[in-house]
């Protein structure tokens, strides 16, 4: 579904907030990622791109890490992720991997930690964001939307 096919046909979630998502076809395989910058339903700022070997995660992390940078120092707003798992390791397990100079409790590395690390530091540089978990293919308007810039490159839309 392209972005005007989502304006189209959603309406629910949120209205403002910047929304990411991440995918990849095959883990590891073609993937993408995208992020939007969203106040009173309207567009603020997007942002997409693609790799040609990658895993969802990865490109759940990078969505995030765009999402991230597109919030001005100082603006209090959520940032939705459809993947617990990000929004676990930014808000619950990154600061103790920290702690432990970037290493888990259990044996074995920290995948993604240079993604991990960029995100959690942007995170940390915004205090007055939020990050919350957002159910992914729910008809969250702009979930879908950063779902359809996330797999824009299936579309051959780069």
């Amino acid at each position: 579904m392209t972005t005007t096919e989502v304006l189209e046909t959603f309406e629910g979630g949120p209205s403002t907030g910047v929304f990411t998502d991440g995918a990849s076809e095959g883990n590891p395989g073609p993937g993408g990622w995208g992020a939007v910058l969203v106040v009173d339903d309207e567009v603020v700022a997007e942002d997409y791109g693609s790799e040609a070997h990658t895993t969802n995660n990865r490109m759940e992390l990078a969505a995030l890490i765009a999402g991230l940078r597109m919030i001005p120092p100082g603006q209090a707003i959520d940032v939705y992720s459809d993947s617990q798992l990000v929004v676990n390791i930014i808000t619950k397990w990154a600061e103790g991997w920290e702690q432990r100079g970037w290493k888990k409790k259990s044996p074995g590395p920290i995948a993604n930690l240079e993604l991990v690390k960029e995100a959690y530091r942007l995170f940390r540089a915004l205090p007055d964001v939020g990050l919350r978990w957002i159910a992914a293919h729910s008809g969250n308007r702009w979930n879908e939307y950063a779902d359809a810039l996330a797999t824009a490159y299936r579309r051959n839309e780069f």
